[in-house]
């Protein structure tokens, strides 16, 4: 758990030295993360031994312990330094890493820090919308749940455009009476110009007869009027409404 601590509370440092920030090279770099002031140099490392011995950076790939590499460089403005234990010349053991922007040391946080940063982003900013939109919703027994966004100028600004804009393209779709009305008029004007054909069947039975046809047709007519009698042609006049109603004293 200390470790951690003092993992979290790096990652919320960083260090410059105002000297040395506009000499910065590839060359140099790795003396200016060493120096004494810096709070992410360890003093009982490998480097420091290789210093007071006055060797060269080459020994280091033969001692064992705690050790600073450059990393990556991109001039003149990046630098990558990474933290490693060294177990024999061709193992190595990564800590942690560190970068230099324009003569300023940052610690690059891990995987797990940057996953556990953006997980609690999301969520602070998640429970901040649930609330904002919480804060809109009424009830009523007999509506149900409502949005209600007059206390907010913005939104209620533009539910009311909305609203208007749906009923506008509403009233734009339906049209007016005289739009309809000239629409039908012209509609049965190419109606009549332009008759629809008549199917077959239809102009089958408007064929005329032939003449021996026509006499079955009339003879078939007259007995069945005999049979049947004549029909009561005054029926059709007969006023079928039901009687007036009686009012009460």
């Amino acid at each position: 758990m200390a470790s951690r601590q003092m993992t979290n509370d790096h990652l919320r440092l960083s260090w410059h030295d105002t000297q040395m920030m506009a000499t910065l090279s590839p060359q140099s770099v790795m003396d200016y993360f060493c120096r004494k002031s810096n709070p992410f140099y360890d003093h009982m490392c490998n480097n420091e031994t290789v210093r007071m011995q006055r060797l060269g950076p080459e020994h280091l790939h033969n001692m064992i312990g705690l050790e600073y590499i450059l990393l990556h460089v991109a001039e003149p403005i990046l630098y990558v330094i990474r933290k490693q234990h060294r177990h024999n010349p061709s193992e190595a053991t990564p800590i942690a890493d560190y970068y230099i922007i324009g003569g300023t040391v940052y610690k690059a946080p891990d995987l797990a820090n940057v996953i556990n940063a953006r997980i609690l982003n999301t969520v602070v900013n998640l429970q901040s919308a649930f609330e904002e939109a919480s804060s809109y919703a009424r009830y009523h027994p007999n509506k149900g749940y409502t949005w209600d966004f007059s206390s907010n100028k913005v939104l209620s600004d533009k539910s009311k455009s909305d609203k208007k804009d749906a009923n506008s393209a509403k009233d734009e779709n339906s049209g007016t009476l005289f739009q309809k009305q000239r629409v039908d008029m012209l509609l049965a004007e190419l109606l009549r110009k332009f008759p629809p054909p008549i199917p077959p069947m239809l102009q089958n039975l408007q064929q005329p007869l032939p003449a021996g046809d026509e006499l079955n047709a009339a003879g078939n007519a007259s007995e069945m009027n005999n049979a049947t009698g004549p029909l009561d042609i005054k029926t059709e006049g007969v006023d079928m409404k039901p009687p007036p109603e009686k009012k009460t004293k």
